[in-house]
């Protein structure tokens, strides 16, 4: 739905959501969509660096580093104003448990010989770095403390 909007002889046109500084911005402030959106450019991401989290060449914590530099920040990028569902955060944490199985591979069950995915909580295990979920949290807790601090710099504001 598109509409006209008038103010001082200039014209600007009402639109349901578009795109600015990489975030969708919409008339009903969609936090759903955006993450949505946020995870399929992770994914897009996590695609192009696949042959490298896949590789036997690159240790496993040189391919975490890389999940945490190249894939996480774009997954992340404007978490700080996101207030989640759980249904929410359970999305994150299965992308990024996707990431991590592909990092740490398949293992061979010791008992009965076949290989099996890893479990959640053998990634937890295997992996000591915080969880995506956390690391938004305590982005938001960052982006607070400046807020704060940014009133008391302008007087109160």
């Amino acid at each position: 739905m598109k509409s006209q909007c008038q103010d001082n002889n200039n014209t600007f046109e009402r639109v349901e959501e578009f795109k600015y500084l990489g975030t969708t911005l919409t008339h009903q402030n969609s936090i759903p969509e955006e993450i949505k959106s946020r995870l399929r450019l992770g994914n897009a991401c996590y695609h192009l660096v696949q042959n490298l989290l896949s590789s036997r060449l690159l240790s496993k914590n040189l391919k975490i580093k890389i999940h945490r530099t190249i894939i996480l920040p774009v997954v992340l990028h404007g978490c700080e104003a996101w207030s989640l569902t759980l249904r929410e955060e359970r999305k994150l944490r299965v992308f990024e448990n996707m990431v991590l199985r592909r990092i740490f591979r398949p293992r061979r069950d010791e008992v009965t010989g076949e290989w099996r995915r890893l479990h959640n909580e053998e990634l937890n295990d295997l992996c000591s770095s915080p969880k995506i979920v956390r690391v938004m949290k305590s982005r938001r807790m960052r982006w607070a403390g400046h807020v704060t601090c940014m009133a008391e710099e302008r007087g109160g504001v």
